[in-house]
């Protein structure tokens, strides 16, 4: 009986430190990130007001500068290769295509109108030159697709650009890749509860991702989590125990701005002026 309560004991403590491993961050590159990070507001897909201002339009991105607020943007690659921003998957809820949009070439998207508006879906290179170093900007890497791909020649453009960013995803395989091969640039993690988000994920998936085990290979140097779930126990290992760095996502008022306020130290937002 002893015996077997102290191997029963040995694989639960195993188990405890090998999770603790491996969701810890990386954070030895907190103080540059907080140098270069002086503006705590993100303005999510820019400052926009659907379905006058669409989000993810060069007027989104144009009026969050005007305001000198930061920027966080969402990064895809077409079936020519073409790095656009826009965040869904499919084109349907934007452009009322039900079609992915990285199947498309970018002559298609661009006779597309966002919200049916005058707007179309942007270039990435056109928007890096709208913000021109004016406020930080924060780069989601799509996590479907040629993400890989995407993330090479996103930091392919970015090395002309002057400004502050940093680079984000919900693929850890993303983080990895920038971990190896440009590792200078600062990485974040995107995290949620994906079983309560309903994720379409397999549930062993979900729970790994969830719990962010693969940190202890991509190394983030912050977590971007969804502030709604902000009491899971993984979150607060992070951030009580390894005294990680947090971005809130997606602040939607000044009430959850104060909620959000007692594990974040950078805010994700929209609907409303912080």
């Amino acid at each position: 009986m002893i015996k077997k309560f102290l191997i029963t004991t040995c694989m639960i403590t195993g188990a405890a430190g090998a999770s603790l491993f491996a969701m810890r961050p990386y954070n030895k590159r907190r103080a540059i990130f907080l140098s270069r990070f002086t503006q705590p507001f993100i303005a999510h897909r820019g400052l926009f007001k659907n379905p006058e201002i669409p989000e993810n339009s060069m007027p989104a991105f144009a009026e969050a500068v005007k305001m000198g607020y930061g920027i966080e943007l969402d990064v895809q690659l077409t079936a020519d290769n073409k790095l656009v921003i826009f965040h869904d998957d499919t084109l349907k809820r934007m452009c009322g295509d039900p079609r992915l949009l990285r199947e498309l070439k970018y002559e298609e998207l661009k006779r597309m109108r966002l919200l049916n508006g005058k707007e179309h879906i942007p270039l990435f290179r056109d928007v890096l030159k709208l913000i021109n170093g004016k406020v930080p900007l924060v780069v989601e890497i799509k996590p479907e697709g040629r993400y890989i791909e995407t993330v090479r020649r996103a930091v392919s453009v970015l090395k002309r650009y002057k400004g502050v960013y940093c680079i984000e995803s919900f693929n850890p395989f993303v983080l990895v890749w920038l971990k190896k091969h440009r590792p200078e640039i600062l990485r974040g993690q995107l995290s949620t509860d994906f079983k309560k988000d309903g994720d379409e994920h397999s549930h062993p998936l979900q729970f790994i991702l969830s719990n962010m085990f693969f940190n202890f290979i991509s190394r983030p140097d912050f977590i971007a989590y969804n502030y709604k779930h902000a009491g899971r126990l993984p979150f607060q290992i992070c951030t009580k125990l390894f005294k990680s760095l947090n971005a809130a996502w997606t602040v939607q008022s000044e009430k959850d701005l104060k909620e959000a306020e007692k594990y974040f130290k950078f805010f994700i937002f929209d609907g409303f002026m912080p």
